[in-house]
């Protein structure tokens, strides 16, 4: 579990800082210029690293499932090797999720001129500035994606499923309580990953606009990244008693 939660991490700075720092430095010296490369690495680097995020989600949801549901076979489950295997099939998978969204979206010639309406460069806006006749196979590319998302989904909640199951027949209040706090937080996690996303991507078309746009882009790209540490560091007293400390500091 820890490994898988180094893993999330290290996504989640990576993810984190593919969008923010440029973004910051285009509002500080009111500059929103980007080279053609750098959108590249951008758009790649955030496909790339959103997808091995949600595979990851979808190995810890098997990771709480086998925790819960059969402890007794957890060592031979998810030994260390297993996990590192499964945490390297989710980098890959990203890797190359990234990889063919990058080379299809940018293949694309460009009628619309070049000026993105978000705070980084995203397959939807780029899309929009391409020929009418030419995106179809980024689009088809898309699909698949949302098929990878709607699979790890169900495999999610078909997991979650199980493990209520399990905890409902724990005879103890206190054991029922204890399995419950190990899966909330990647609950949280979840549930904040994919609602931020699915907002964010299948909102109905009348309400979008360019600023709706901006701010769901912020909040599926930058919220779960800054929050996630926090979910998960609430499990440990000291943080929580920290925390406390802070806010009733700040209110006094």
């Amino acid at each position: 579990m820890y490994l898988f939660l180094f893993n999330l991490a290290v996504l989640d700075l990576g993810s984190i800082s593919t969008t923010v720092p440029k973004a910051m430095a285009n509002s500080l010296w009111d500059n929103r210029v980007i080279s053609y490369e750098a959108c590249a690495a951008q758009l790649f680097l955030f496909d790339f690293l959103v997808l091995a995020e949600y595979c990851l989600l979808t190995i810890m949801a098997y990771d709480r499932y086998v925790a819960i549901c059969k402890p007794l076979h957890y060592g031979s489950l998810l030994g260390s090797r297993a996990c590192a295997q499964m945490a390297a099939a989710a980098w890959g998978s990203g890797f190359l999720h990234g990889v063919l969204h990058m080379a299809n979206t940018f293949s694309l010639p460009l009628c619309h001129g070049n000026a993105v309406e978000q705070f980084f460069c995203e397959i939807p806006q780029i899309l929009k500035l391409s020929c009418s006749d030419s995106y179809l196979r980024e689009v088809q590319v898309l699909v698949v994606t949302a098929f990878l998302f709607g699979g790890c989904f169900v495999f999610i909640a078909l997991s979650y499923v199980q493990i209520f199951r399990a905890v409902l027949r724990i005879p103890s209040q206190q054991g029922r309580h204890k399995a419950f706090s190990t899966c909330l937080p990647h609950l949280a996690v979840v549930s904040l990953f994919m609602s931020t996303i699915i907002f964010a991507h299948l909102k109905p078309p009348s309400i979008s606009s360019p600023s709706l746009d901006v701010v769901l882009a912020f909040l599926y790209s930058v919220v779960p990244p800054v929050v996630n540490p926090f979910i998960y560091s609430m499990r440990n007293k000291e943080i929580k008693v920290a925390m406390w400390k802070v806010m009733t500091g700040c209110f006094s």
